[in-house]
């Protein structure tokens, strides 16, 4: 009897051993199965998430480029209004003729200043010239 057991034990051995690598192989099967529907779940969340990136990004860039644009637009009409300031323009005018020696009651007569407007001016731009 013991004979005829160690005549089938290499046969009852490899039958074992087939059968371990066989539940060994189903099971790594299972886990690499898991572990690829966990991947394309995190793909498709970084996906998604990236998706919504793009898009706010996106949005942004179109509303600083319209912010940009009416910055400039608004410098554009702060230049022309500083330009066509009336009360500049009599300003400058006051400062040319200061330079040119003339007194307060010039500027006060040419430009349309009051007596401390032209007598501002007038001491402002002798001090710069100094």
């Amino acid at each position: 009897m013991v004979s005829e057991v160690l005549e089938y034990l290499p046969w009852g051995l490899s039958v074992l051993a087939f059968t371990l690598l066989f539940v060994q192989g189903v099971s790594q099967r299972r886990q690499l199965q898991l572990l690829q529907r966990a991947t394309k779940e995190r793909c498709d969340t970084l996906g998604r998430e990236l998706h919504a990136t793009t898009s706010g990004s996106l949005g942004i860039g179109q509303r600083l480029v319209t912010c940009e644009r009416q910055l400039h637009d608004l410098r554009a009409t702060l230049d022309e209004m500083r330009q066509n300031d009336p009360l500049r323009i009599s300003y400058d005018e006051a400062s040319r003729l200061v330079d040119l020696g003339a007194d307060i009651d010039d500027l006060m007569n040419t430009c349309g200043i009051s007596r401390p407007e032209a007598e501002l001016v007038s001491a402002l731009r002798r001090r710069q010239v100094a």
